[in-house]
């Protein structure tokens, strides 16, 4: 049966209002609502401050759209009032249930990730690798070192595709220059956006940039778990991951279920980033995923009017920390007003100049952290057993 955008709008004219004063749909409450394969989604905007207060409202518009016929499935995510109001958002869609992996015998092999770090990770169809961009804290410029590794990775030959992980601060639609709302196949699959020939999905491509996000981690968790799997990203060679800052439950639960090829940690150089960077690669390491190096943003400043140079932050405490740990130093990204300012602008260095010197730094990381997967791909095969029957 069709499900329409009318009938699951006439059904939420039921649902009363906060305080009983009206109805949710004549309130202006309900965002722009996202039908697909007999699921519907949307989400309710309510004053930030009672959010938690208001969480019953939401489940009843949620039980009023299941009640539809030929509703499979409702899925409703309360959001914070924007400044100056207006709910137009649309939220993402839960994912369908994991649809089982073709049989490799009747076709080409899907790429996966080595074998001795999945333990049984499903892999994502058509993405050979997927390496993890991470920092133990906010601030240190992972996203825009994400953004130009992917770029580099790209120079450099390969195909590559970019998920933004950051449900609460998506950062990948203003540093590519992508606007719109991605496409779906068969109301389905997303199609991922593009742009300097990278495949990018982000949770800013769903909601207004604007919007905050009151989202409980399972409700994450789903919007990561589309955007990873419900997205038509093949063939890559490789899916660059902007992950949130920290150590919380995202970051965990992509590195449990995903078959990372290998993580790479962003921090500056002085002593307080550093103690959080050691939280993420200590976290990487509890959950078996390899460690690709460690990039030092924000490493230096070199005047422009006469070229002196300055460590702001310190120096080499990145460094320093790779050789104490036994991790490879990928490279040293300076502070510079042209970096910041291209990323701004939707035009990162490495698409924007690819022949200046901070676009080389980016490529010579992309290099080495290609490399580096290669090498955990070598040991991963070289210590697989092999079984021999005499």
């Amino acid at each position: 049966m069709s499900i329409t955008k009318e009938s699951v709008i006439e059904r939420l004219k039921t649902v009363n209002g906060p305080d009983f004063t009206g109805n949710i749909v004549d309130l202006g409450m309900v965002s722009e609502i996202f039908i697909a394969d007999s699921k519907v989604f949307f989400s309710i905007t309510v004053p930030a401050a009672r959010a938690q207060e208001l969480e019953p409202l939401r489940a009843a518009a949620e039980r009023a759209v299941k009640g539809i016929p030929g509703v499979a499935s409702a899925v409703v995510a309360l959001t914070a009032e924007k400044k100056g109001g207006g709910m137009e958002a649309p939220v993402p869609a839960r994912p369908a249930a994991p649809r089982p992996a073709a049989s490799q015998s009747s076709q080409r092999p899907t790429p996966q990730a080595p074998a001795s770090h999945s333990h049984g990770k499903r892999g994502v169809p058509g993405i050979d690798s997927i390496i993890a961009v991470a920092s133990g804290k906010g601030g240190v410029g992972k996203s825009t070192t994400a953004v130009n590794l992917a770029l580099g990775l790209a120079a450099n030959g390969l195909k590559v595709g970019v998920l933004d992980a950051d449900i609460y601060g998506p950062s990948m639609p203003r540093l590519l220059n992508i606007h719109g709302r991605p496409q779906t196949v068969d109301g389905k699959i997303l199609k991922p956006m593009q742009n300097y020939g990278l495949k990018v999905m982000s949770m800013g491509f769903l909601v207004d940039e604007e919007t905050p996000m009151i989202w409980r981690g399972p409700m994450v968790m789903s919007a990561l778990t589309q955007m990873l799997r419900e997205v038509e990203w093949g063939p890559l060679d490789v899916l660059v991951v902007d992950m949130p800052p920290g150590t919380g439950d995202a970051q965990l639960t992509m590195a449990q279920q995903v078959p990372l090829a290998g993580a790479v940690i962003v921090s500056t150089p002085q002593d307080l980033a550093l103690i959080d960077a050691r939280k993420g690669l200590n976290m990487f390491k509890k959950v078996d995923v390899p460690l690709l190096g460690i990039v030092e943003n924000m490493s230096y400043f070199l005047a422009p009017d006469t070229g002196k140079r300055y460590d702001i932050f310190g120096h080499g405490g990145a460094r320093r920390e790779a050789e104490r740990l036994g991790v490879t130093f990928l490279g040293e990204v300076p502070l510079e007003t042209g970096i910041r300012e291209s990323s701004d602008a939707g035009a990162p260095v490495v698409a924007s100049k690819p022949e200046g010197a901070e676009a080389k730094i980016y490529r010579d990381i992309a290099s080495k952290v290609w490399g580096r997967v290669q090498e955990e791909r070598g040991a991963a095969e070289a210590a697989v057993p092999s079984i021999v029957f005499e």
